[in-house]
């Protein structure tokens, strides 16, 4: 190693240039032979699960680089329901292209009644069927179901055998920490998003374009 360091501090700016050509020449053939084997087009089941801070955010980025590419789109949230946040705001300025319904009451401990939660489940769940199934729609992300799984307020089997069944072409994005382990096992991209350090340990209250 001592060696290739010494090497490297002995060569010119032109022959690191040429040494950096020739790897990268290398590294793109070798890259280029393996995206050749991928051939497989399908529509992905994706899930954005874990602690840390970014789940909706990745996925709600995901929803604008489809519309940037004239997808349809539709738009659950499953929790969110009492928070104005600004990509909903955005997203309903967009008309046809967006169908967006935010169904949730707030987190469970706002609601404090497991029985008025399980039922706002459900109704969020139906919505969610329907755009999942409507060939018209490109791509639907349920924000926040994780959650909803987690309590056991929805059946996780039941929206496995909906996911199994959807349009072949149909992206579904699932966010919420605590994904269950069958979805997990079933999805296609599976993300988890780790805490190293957030604000709110700090006393940091939720941040306008951040946040919400």
């Amino acid at each position: 190693m001592a060696e290739k360091s010494d090497r490297l501090k002995n060569m010119t700016e032109e022959e690191l240039n040429a040494r950096h050509a020739d790897k990268m020449k290398k590294k793109k053939a070798a890259r280029d032979k393996i995206i050749a084997t991928k051939t497989i087009e399908k529509g992905l089941t994706i899930v954005h699960t874990g602690k840390g801070k970014g789940k909706s955010t990745a996925a709600f980025g995901m929803i604008f680089r489809a519309l940037g590419n004239d997808m349809r789109v539709g738009v659950v949230q499953f929790v969110k329901g009492k928070w104005g946040t600004g990509e909903r705001v955005i997203l309903e300025k967009l008309g046809a292209q967006v169908e967006m319904a935010t169904m949730g009451e707030g987190f469970t401990w706002e609601t404090q009644d497991r029985a008025r939660d399980i039922e706002a489940a459900g109704q969020a769940w139906e919505k969610a069927k329907a755009m999942i199934m409507d060939p018209d729609i490109h791509m639907v992300l349920c924000d926040e179901l994780n959650i909803v799984l987690r309590y056991d307020y929805l059946d996780v089997n039941d929206i496995i055998e909906t996911l199994k069944n959807k349009p072949e072409m149909k992206h579904v994005i699932i966010t919420g920490r605590n994904a269950k382990e069958e979805l997990i096992d079933f999805a296609d991209l599976v993300t988890e998003m780790e805490m190293v350090k957030h604000p709110f340990r700090s006393g940091v209250k939720a941040q306008v374009g951040i946040e919400f």
